[in-house]
């Protein structure tokens, strides 16, 4: 066991003290882990867009003051009672989602959907005890998302961390404990395309270009990007998008535009806006008899589905899925050897870094739209 098992440790972690206003950089304490719970150093995070979702709060509760954060890797400081499948010095992927292995989801093959430690963004607290491991002169601290990797170590449910291989580079592997996993799983684990198809991805942000990504592994032959940005193509290249659609260059529905293209329609979409329009090109612009739309972005809490029932009557199909349909302790480490054997490309979604003291600046990369990933290093 680490010296400072079983102690309070004194870190510096970056602190939302109210939605909107800059991360400040504070000393924090953080409390060993209770019972099925772990302390992770974390070594390397990097900015995902629900931390600035919820860092905006203009449509959830706010919840403040909060460490947000919640792509990262790092290794196990210490572990709570009962955990018997992580030690110190593990190197670990923290996950927002959990997997407990005991619920009908987690022994279910089809679900990744754990009773217990499925994503809650209103909890701000641990299971254990409903209380922070958080605190800042005295003051506790929000989690978010069970993981807060925004701070030099953290508290984490045990079923919420996966064990990877020690050779991985955490750097690199980081950006796979949520948006990359969710776009590449979409295509690999519930799309399917079989190679030589074609696939259509709504959207080429980082996850839709995850989702690109398990195109062009998948052996796609015709991959293309929908995007009300028509910048964003050069880039989308290398994940392997060939053709690029932006519905603002034409005066008819985009699932019009794609089935023209493709003779009745891709064989494969995937949407990763969240934009309600959006989802339902993508189920219309399927083939008829064989064609699967999955949507992964999340839509406003008002918006509706409508299309007409004559196109699931035309068998088409329509999927949802989240985080890709990863388990998270039981899938990720593979995805790591995927990266690990050259066969899954990460270090393109890497396009920004940052010492930690200027986390900021990644906030502000990602409002401007700029890059796709930005990578904050804790040591520096």
């Amino acid at each position: 066991m680490s010296s400072t098992a079983g102690q309070v440790i004194s870190c510096k972690a970056a602190v939302a003290w109210e939605a909107g206003k800059p991360l400040v950089i504070e000393e924090v304490e953080v409390a060993p882990p209770q019972a099925m719970e772990v302390r992770l150093k974390i070594l390397f995070t990097s900015l995902c867009h629900t931390d600035v979702y919820f860092w905006e709060a203009k449509g959830q509760t706010p919840m403040f003051p909060r460490i947000f954060g919640h792509e990262a890797g790092g290794i196990v400081e210490s572990v709570g009672e009962g955990v018997t499948d992580l030690e110190p010095g593990d190197h670990v992927l923290p996950v927002f989602t959990g997997e407990c292995k005991e619920c009908r989801h987690c022994k279910s093959e089809e679900s990744n959907m754990c009773d217990l430690l499925r994503i809650n963004t209103d909890r701000g607290v641990m299971l254990n005890d409903g209380k922070s491991r958080f605190s800042v002169r005295g003051q506790p601290i929000y989690h978010f998302v069970g993981t807060s990797t925004f701070s030099e170590y953290t508290v984490v449910h045990a079923g919420c961390v996966a064990k990877i291989n020690p050779a991985a580079p955490l750097d690199i592997v980081c950006v796979l404990s949520c948006g990359i996993s969710t776009g590449l799983g979409a295509t690999l684990n519930v799309a399917k395309p079989e190679k030589g198809s074609s696939v259509a991805i709504f959207g080429l942000g980082a996850v839709g270009l995850a989702a690109a990504e398990g195109a062009r592994i998948a052996g796609a032959s015709r991959i293309i990007g929908v995007d009300l940005n028509s910048n964003r193509f050069e880039e989308a290249k290398k994940f392997g998008v060939t053709e690029f659609v932006n519905p603002k260059d034409y005066d008819k529905p985009v699932q019009e535009v794609i089935a023209e293209m493709t003779d009745g329609g891709v064989d494969r979409s995937v949407e990763c806006t969240g934009s309600i329009n959006a989802m339902i090109s993508a189920f219309e612009c399927v083939h008829d008899g064989w064609g699967v739309a999955v949507l992964v972005g999340v839509p406003n809490k008002d918006d509706s589905f409508k299309t007409h029932p004559i196109n699931f009557l035309n068998e088409k199909t329509l999927k949802g899925t989240f985080f890709g349909n990863y388990k998270p302790r039981s899938d990720l480490p593979s995805v790591v050897e995927k990266y690990m054997n050259k066969e899954l490309e990460l270090e393109k979604f890497i396009t920004h870094e940052v010492p930690f003291s200027e986390i900021n600046k990644a906030f502000e990369y990602m409002l401007s739209g700029a890059g796709l990933r930005c990578l904050i290093r804790m040591d520096a």
